[in-house]
């Protein structure tokens, strides 16, 4: 007979068989007294367990659970003959079965046999495969089964750092590091795991990986927090550096128990890789979400709260970069929003409302769904004000930027934001919204037409980059500075139309890497339309230009730009209304341009009506990245157009 509970619960005959063992109440008996290890446990103590609120009969089920799992695990046993596998001891039950023949009792055995035997990592690797799954994967979520969850949890990942260092002692470390890199992604906040990871990428031959992995531990626990990571790490850091740390040539003393990082510490330190783009922003993002269903796992919403809004990096685009994970860290904000009730302190609820605000940036967002993130910035905004937190008050402003684009000529209103944001930064609030405060004026100013302004808030962010340590920026100015040479591109004595597009693929090489999938997709196609509108010439029709979620605007002047006029008219009756963002005056144009080539009136006049506001602004130019020209022109345009007889 074996009993396995890493994972669901299941017993097993020697023959292999499955042992049917009835209802969830049933499976929930025999996990309970599989975790007391052999000892007794009382009726009163089962009955708790199984039951908030006990039935009148409570302790009559019970026996009647009991009775029919000595039948399901002894079919054979006589009537009179007294069971031996769960047997009645003074006022409860005990579980009498050989501790090699329970799972969690085999791994528990092997992995304090291997904290003393070196040699044992062969059966600890074997003992960490038995694993199914989280441990009573299939008992209900009672007390008693959550503490068993994470105390065996915890083990588990030990586990895997002890097999993971002895196999590196003794030079038998190929593959590690892939394995470890998962570990690490999963469980950020436990350093020994970096140190790990460190070395298996070391023994590999990958010393600038192990370096930069080393680096990216210490920006975690010092950028933030202040903390020097530990001495062991320091010393690998150290060894690997000069070359000096030994390969793989025989168990040593590297790798004691170091300081485990909690959900907090995983967050702060989230947020600093954060601004660093490429693939720390992609851990980063990994690692907050990982930090808050850890949280969540704690039952502990006020904790929960501070998790999720710890994790105040300023955002500056209006397209989510990984939707997916942004609706999950908005329903894990709803949930603890909910959880926290109208009592809840004003700063948590005004983070959280916060979150939802930024995090709710997806093009996918229903009407209803829009409005009611754009109700919770407005909310986080008036609780902040009233906390009186300069560095709240900035958090809860950029979700009110966020869903600022809620029409179109809308450049004036962020400006205001990106100066109160710059003020909050000057009284206090992080420097990254200080970078964050002149990016929106850079933006508005370039919607505007005024690139001297926006030439100087671009200048002002690159210079608090160095200090903020926030590598993207210059990589959004890159593309500012592409989009000014677009536009003079159009002026006699300018730059030519070569140099513009070569400009706007600088900063796509540029950006490609740069972590924001969000901003990056069918950027460099939109914006070289754009360079072809401002010099009368038709669309790019190259197959391989990605338009990504541009397309159906883009998609009636290429297909004009093909000849295929009646494809075009047809894409054109299709074009739904552009999204509320930063480029939805050029897809407004791009519609309007399209209405007056097909001679599309209603189309034209829903364009026009569209733009009306936006008549002293550039189209595209809200993005600071890109310029179709002034909306005026393709206004004028299509009212000509619609007022045709």
């Amino acid at each position: 007979m074996r009993i396995d509970v890493l994972g669901a619960v299941r017993v097993r005959r020697d023959d292999g068989t499955a042992v049917e063992l009835g209802g969830p109440r049933h499976r929930e008996v025999l996990a309970r007294l599989v975790a007391a290890e052999g000892r007794m446990v009382t009726t009163d103590t089962l009955v708790g367990d199984l039951w908030t609120d006990p039935p009148p009969r409570a302790v009559g089920a019970l026996r009647t659970f009991v009775a029919a799992l000595r039948r399901a695990l002894e079919p054979a046993r006589p009537p009179r003959e007294p069971p031996r596998l769960i047997v009645t001891e003074g006022p409860g039950y005990a579980l009498r079965l050989a501790r090699e023949d329970v799972d969690v009792h085999r791994f528990q055995d092997t992995l304090a046999r291997a904290r003393h035997t070196p040699g044992a990592v062969g059966d600890l690797g074997a003992a960490l495969a038995a694993w199914r799954g989280p441990a009573y994967a299939d008992v209900p979520d009672s007390a008693w089964a959550r503490r068993e969850r994470t105390r065996l949890e915890e083990l588990r990942l030990d586990a895997v750092e002890l097999r993971a260092r002895l196999l590196l002692d003794a030079g038998q470390g190929a593959g590690l590091a892939a394995e470890l890199g998962a570990h690490v992604t999963e469980h950020p906040w436990r350093e020994p795991a970096w140190g790990l990871l460190a070395r298996a990428l070391y023994d590999a031959g990958r010393q600038a990986d192990a370096l930069a992995t080393l680096r990216r531990a210490r920006a975690l626990l010092a950028g933030q927090l202040g903390l020097d990571p530990g001495p062991e790490l320091r010393q690998l850091e150290t060894e690997i550096l000069t070359g000096s740390a030994p390969r793989a040539d025989g168990p040593g003393a590297w790798g004691a128990p170091g300081v485990r990082l909690g959900p907090r510490t995983t967050v702060e330190l989230a947020r600093t890789l954060s601004l660093a783009g490429g693939d720390a922003l992609v851990h980063a993002r990994r690692d907050r979400l990982a930090a808050i269903q850890a949280a969540e796992r704690t039952g502990d919403r006020f904790l929960t709260a501070r998790i999720i809004g710890a994790y105040d990096v300023p955002a500056l685009w209006s397209r989510a970069d990984d939707p997916g994970q942004s609706r999950a860290v908005v329903a894990a904000a709803e949930r603890t929003l909910a959880a926290l009730g109208p009592d809840a302190p004003d700063d948590l609820s005004a983070r959280l409302l916060a979150t939802v605000a930024v995090e709710s940036r997806s093009a996918a967002l229903t009407g209803a769904e829009r409005e009611r993130a754009r109700q919770a910035a407005l909310r986080a905004e008036e609780l902040a004000r009233r906390v009186g937190d300069p560095a709240l008050l900035a958090f809860a402003l950029n979700g009110v930027f966020l869903h600022s684009f809620t029409g179109c000529g809308r450049a004036p209103v962020r400006d205001r934001i990106g100066a109160e944001l710059l003020d909050l930064a000057a009284r206090q609030a992080p420097a990254s919204f200080a970078v964050l405060g002149h990016l929106v004026r850079l933006q508005s100013a370039s919607a505007l037409g005024d690139l001297t302004a926006a030439a100087a808030h671009a200048a002002a962010a690159e210079r608090l980059a160095v200090t903020a340590e926030a590598p993207l920026v210059p990589v959004l100015t890159a593309w500012f500075r592409a989009r000014v040479t677009a536009a003079r591109s159009t002026t006699p004595g300018g730059p030519s139309p070569a140099a513009a597009a070569a400009g706007y693929r600088a900063a796509e090489d540029a950006l490609r890497t740069a972590g924001m999938p969000g901003l990056h997709r069918g950027l460099f196609p939109l914006a070289l339309l754009g360079l072809r509108l401002l010099h009368g010439r038709p669309a790019p029709t190259d197959p391989h230009l990605d338009w990504g979620p541009y397309l159906p605007w883009a998609r009636p002047l290429v297909l004009l730009a093909q000849g295929r006029a009646g494809e075009a008219r047809a894409a054109l009756d299709a074009v739904p209304e552009p999204p509320r963002d930063h480029v939805q005056e050029a897809l407004w144009c791009l519609t309007a341009r399209a209405a007056v080539r097909l001679d599309a009136r209603t189309v034209a006049a829903r364009a026009a009506s569209a733009l009306h506001e936006a008549a002293a602004e550039h189209a595209g130019a809200a993005s600071g990245m890109l310029t179709l020209g002034p909306v005026a022109g393709y206004l004028a345009q299509a009212r000509a157009c619609a007022a045709q007889e």
